[in-house]
């Protein structure tokens, strides 16, 4: 009997796994819009809970609250360098776009990720990069802004020029607001370093004179 050939074994193909990256959408521009949108929905509530309903923003009454939720005293310097982040232009006031800037610094949309946050932003305010731009920021919301804009100007500049103070105590920032009020400038010629001025004041007060002859 002959023998007939036999048919050649077509060889399978094997299975198409189906991969996350074959179904996943591409993120599209509105997606990421959306996105976006999301997050700043998030910082917009979490700022209604502290802003006063008929000025819109956060008073003084709405910031005690927000410490009260962060645990740290409205007199913590934290809180000065959250308004710092901010940039905040009003002491004492914290607007929606101020709100934004600072919580999209410090990536955060919570009052859990914010209180993390501080230790870090404390950090970053003692780095010398920022350490001069904190206090000039600091002299001028709190104590000094407009009235002795001249002195304020004059010592960030030093304090950027020296290397001895990587801090600037209270007794110190004191000591510089009782300058201001007391020192004629920019001649200073009723400075004298006999008196008890902080070695800091005693240290710019030379700087200048340097500066002056």
């Amino acid at each position: 009997m002959p023998r007939t050939a036999s048919k050649p074994t077509k060889k399978r193909s094997k299975p198409y796994t189906v991969t996350s990256s074959d179904t996943d959408p591409v993120p599209s521009a509105s997606s990421k819009t959306k996105k976006s949108s999301k997050e700043n929905d998030e910082k917009y509530k979490l700022f209604n809970k502290y802003a006063n309903t008929s000025s819109g923003v956060i008073d003084p009454e709405g910031i005690e609250k927000l410490c009260s939720k962060l645990k740290v005293s409205h007199t913590d310097i934290k809180i000065l360098m959250l308004a710092w982040k901010m940039k905040a232009e009003r002491q004492g006031y914290f607007t929606k776009a101020e709100w934004r800037r600072a919580l999209k610094a410090l990536k955060v949309d919570t009052i859990k990720k914010l209180k993390k946050a501080l230790p870090e932003l404390e950090k970053e305010v003692r780095k010398p990069l920022h350490f001069a731009d904190f206090y000039a920021y600091a002299f001028r919301y709190c104590l000094t802004g407009s009235t002795f804009r001249d002195q304020v100007d004059h010592f960030v500049d030093y304090l950027k020029i020296q290397n001895d103070y990587k801090v600037i105590t209270m007794d110190q920032w004191m000591g510089f607001y009782r300058f201001c009020n007391e020192i004629s400038f920019p001649d200073m010629t009723n400075y004298s370093l006999e008196l008890a001025w902080p070695l800091i004041l005693d240290n710019f007060f030379e700087w200048m004179r340097e500066k002056q002859a």
